[in-house]
């Protein structure tokens, strides 16, 4: 297990975020980190791994799942106290190198497709913001130390680390051409800023990171069911494509692509 990076995906045990989550483990070697916020710790690992025990060379201990609630910033805390604990056993093991992020991606996300202003409910817009935005916000706060610091010692050389939210289309303003969907998109534009300005951070304490938001698409997922049939949407994507375009995308992603929003294709999104 003795590793000098690893990946983050918080949530991860269904749809977009179970894919990433099972991807990152099919293709590659590093150690992934999962949360989850129901059920215990041994029934999640075998949710997630299960589909992967005939893949051959999957290694199950690269598996390490944490508790976490994104509507709780207790125990978002608690989660990232878990997690250095995990990392300073590992730091045993090794040359002494403190372990990073080589990847995290972060996927929580919720939708009241409200069609228009009457639609709309105090509980669901609070439910919504919390999700989308303030939950991101609180997995930088407690999370991103575990970014790399200066010295790129802990990523492949000429490589940035990448921390990446999954945002979405509409939270573009100047794309905002059919309305509707209020809290959505305004939570997602309100996330594409914060994704502006935590890059901002990261370059000015010239950290060897990056930050990036993700369109990945509609999705076959409970979160986008109702709009399946929509004429809006163009194509349909399984969550285990969609993660395989979201991987690929942020693999191509050099410094100059740093602090924008990217769709599944590689194109810019416009703010």
């Amino acid at each position: 297990m003795a590793s000098r990076n690893f990946f983050l995906v918080t949530p991860s045990t269904r749809g977009l975020s179970l894919a990433l989550t099972r991807h990152l483990l099919r293709t590659t070697d590093l150690p992934v980190f999962a949360t989850y916020r129901r059920g215990n710790k041994d029934e999640v690992k075998e949710h997630i791994f299960q589909p992967l025990k005939n893949a051959g060379g999957v290694d199950p201990a690269r598996l390490n799942v944490l508790h976490l609630d994104l509507l709780d910033e207790r125990s978002i805390e608690k989660a990232a106290k878990e997690l250095e604990e995990n990392l300073g056993s590992w730091e045993k093991e090794t040359d002494k190198t403190i372990p990073s992020i080589e990847k995290a991606f972060l996927t929580g996300g919720v939708l009241y497709p409200e069609k228009n202003s009457a639609d709309l409910k105090l509980g669901e817009i609070m439910e919504t913001f919390q999700t989308n935005v303030i939950s991101h916000l609180l997995l930088i706060k407690h999370f991103s130390k575990f970014l790399p610091k200066r010295q790129p010692q802990t990523i492949a050389k000429g490589e940035l680390a990448k921390w990446v939210h999954i945002s979405a289309r509409v939270g573009s303003i100047s794309d905002n051409a059919r309305g509707g969907w209020y809290s959505y998109r305004a939570s997602k534009a309100a996330l594409n800023q914060v994704i502006k300005t935590f890059d901002l951070q990261l370059q000015m304490k010239k950290t060897t990171a990056m930050c990036v938001g993700i369109h990945p698409g509609t999705l076959r997922t409970d979160l986008s069911k109702d709009f399946w049939s929509s004429s809006s949407v163009n194509r349909l994507f399984d969550p285990e494509e969609a993660a395989k375009n979201i991987i690929d995308v942020v693999q191509r992603l050099d410094e100059t692509k740093r602090g924008k929003i990217w769709d599944w294709k590689g194109e810019e999104v416009r703010p």
